[in-house]
């Protein structure tokens, strides 16, 4: 049946309406453009529906022996659907970087679906793909802030569909450029098509118009011509004493140089390598005049070398940077499978530890390119793998003394969670040894802490109330990096059902984009609203420039200005994240709990 045949059997229909025809009709003539795919559930999303996933930390697994000013790593061990969702709570609109390496959907015994391998053979294999990445990715670009950037790595197998899907998820108008990365040193000779050499990173932005990407720096002391052969001639004019030159001293006039780019000058003197009158010269020249008066004028140099071509120093060049190309290889020293291959093997001492890992080399280059601009960036890698993408992140901080945070999350099939992307992070931070028997020092400068994802049943109960509520703080402190309990707040000792107390000292980045001075951070969460009287009172007590985040559980989810108007100017009041105040209301037991109230500590 054709459109139009379809047309005349829905005006046949005498149970609608005239306005539901037509809006039928509508609907059957809009244009569509797009991938279309049939959605797959997955077991996770029925899990979601009873239970509210949370993170808890293992705290026994922490590696925190590069102090409080060193960044806080985050390894999440759990499905990556509930890590993002988790933290969607708490980190929407926070993340600066996300790279991910998905499943290539080969059809090789790559991607798990609803614990199942998808093989070539199986009919949906493509769209069970689309489905997984999908629910994935729409997540990824609430948690990313408006300058946030996402790359991913992927093959033929893929690529066309993840670009069409991407488009959907963060609009064609945001997509950056598809880099081509060369993966191997030597394709496959066993190939009956083709030896392929290549993989692909797409990157999107949140906003286009937000991005800026670094590939290198610009040869700072490099002199740039002043004259293109394939250039409109004119005619320029330069004021005594601004060019040097490299001509012996004496008088030169006429047409002085070679071929296309030649120029014809009026009559200069040279004295001591500079030219001490003024002159014209005409020649296909890239500035105009006003331009030339322009750069000089702002400290740009101008010299004449010997065979009378012109070249400039630019005043501004030691801050200007080269975009990056399309093209990831070894002319940017990025390595291949090969080279990771071959890290694994000196991080872990033996073979076997991972198929297809990514080199550090490739994940530092794409890093660089956002975080170059900001070095206390937030990164995040939700199909962590071996952990390259931490690797690289604290390989960058030791280069020039950045403060980025790196959040991994993967789940444990196999146990690749702890004994493979914790074991070969831990043992990058702490130092190991090559089986050549080299020495390779660590990465003390940082922390290293571990979660598990958790569940909150959605049902009304006190226990699930207070599970929730300390999972919060955990999801909370994340945010804020702020990580040190304190059972006393002030001279009160708290009770953990009643209130709780964090405390950190920060530094942001001290790198070339950033002057800011470390400060010390305090959190406090409040679970009951009858403390906050006496929660105020002693912070009344304390310093003027005392400055405290307060979150508060609280039915009425105000502002509660009031509560705390006597110490406005010591607190800053910060709402519960809308999806911890939701999931806040529908755990509350029907009956209040006993009202209980904060012990004063008798020293």
């Amino acid at each position: 049946m054709n459109r139009k045949e379809l047309v005349k059997k829905i005006n046949s229909l005498d149970a609608l309406t005239t306005e539901e025809k037509s809006a039928l009709i509508d609907l059957l003539k809009q244009k569509k453009y797009g991938l279309v795919w049939e959605n797959k559930p997955e077991n996770v999303e029925e899990r979601l529906r009873a239970e509210l996933p949370v993170l808890k930390e293992v705290k026994d697994k922490a590696l925190l022996g590069g102090g409080e000013d060193a960044p806080n790593h985050i390894l999440i061990e759990g499905d990556n659907l509930e890590a993002l969702t988790a933290l969607s709570y708490t980190h929407e609109n926070s993340v600066d970087v996300i790279y991910i390496d998905p499943p290539y959907n080969t059809g090789n015994k790559d991607f798990v679906y609803n614990d199942s391998f998808v093989d070539a053979e199986d009919g949906y294999r493509h769209s069970k793909w689309l489905s997984f990445m999908d629910k994935r990715l729409r997540i990824a670009k609430r948690l990313l802030n408006d300058n946030g950037v996402i790359f991913i790595s992927i093959d033929d197998n893929e690529q066309a569909n993840l670009k069409l899907l991407c488009d959907d998820v963060f609009g064609s108008s945001n997509f950056v450029g598809n880099f081509v990365w060369v993966k191997k040193k030597k394709g496959s000779h066993l190939s009956k098509t083709l030896r392929s050499m290549t993989e692909y990173v797409l990157c999107y932005a949140k906003s286009y118009s937000n991005i800026e990407l670094y590939g290198e720096d610009a040869y700072s002391d490099k002199q740039q011509p002043l004259a293109k052969r394939t250039n409109a001639t004119k005619t320029l004019h330069f004021n005594a004493n601004i060019v040097n030159t490299t001509l012996l001293d004496g008088e030169y006039e006429g047409r002085q140089g070679l071929g296309s780019s030649s120029s014809v000058f009026t009559k200069f003197c040279v004295r001591d390598g500079i030219i001490i009158n003024d002159f014209n010269a005409t020649g296909p020249y890239i500035w105009t005049q006003p331009k030339l008066d322009e750069e000089v004028k702002n400290g740009t140099k101008v010299y004449l070398s010997s065979k009378f071509g012109f070249n400039v120093l630019r005043s501004d060049q030691s801050e200007k940077v080269k975009r990056p190309s399309s093209l990831i290889d070894n002319k940017n020293e990025v390595g291949t499978n090969e080279d990771a291959y071959q890290e694994i093997i000196d991080i872990f001492g033996k073979e076997g530890i991972m198929s297809y890992p990514k080199p550090t080399s490739l994940m530092r280059y794409i890093l660089k390119m956002r975080t170059y601009y900001k070095e206390s960036s937030t990164i995040l890698d939700f199909f962590a793998g071996s952990g390259t993408t931490l690797h690289a992140t604290m390989q960058l901080n030791a280069e020039d003394g950045g403060h980025r945070k790196c959040i991994l999350v993967t789940n444990n099939e196999n146990n690749i969670c702890e004994e493979v992307t914790y074991e070969r992070n831990k043992r990058v931070i702490n130092g190991y040894t090559t089986p050549k028997g080299e020495e390779v020092e660590g990465l003390k400068a940082n922390n290293l802490r571990y979660y598990q994802i958790d569940h909150v049943e959605r049902e009304s109960s006190l226990t699930a109330k207070r599970k929730l509520m300390a999972a919060s703080a955990e999801l909370l402190c994340i945010k804020h990096d702020i990580y040190e309990e304190s059972t006393t707040f002030g001279t009160l000792k708290l009770k953990p059902h009643i209130a709780r107390y964090f405390t950190s000292t920060l530094r942001p980045a001290q790198g070339r984009r950033s002057s800011a001075q470390a400060t010390g951070k305090k959190m406090l969460v409040i679970y009951m609203v009858e403390a906050i009287e006496r929660i105020v009172e002693e912070i009344e007590t304390m310093p003027e420039d005392t400055n405290i985040m307060v979150y508060v559980f609280s039915t009425n989810n105000y502002a509660m200005d009031a509560d705390f108007e006597d110490v406005a100017d010591k607190v800053t009041l910060c709402a519960l994240p809308a999806a911890i105040y939701n999931a806040y209301l529908k755990v509350l037991p029907k009956k209040g709990e006993p009202k209980q109230i904060i012990e004063e500590d008798a020293e």
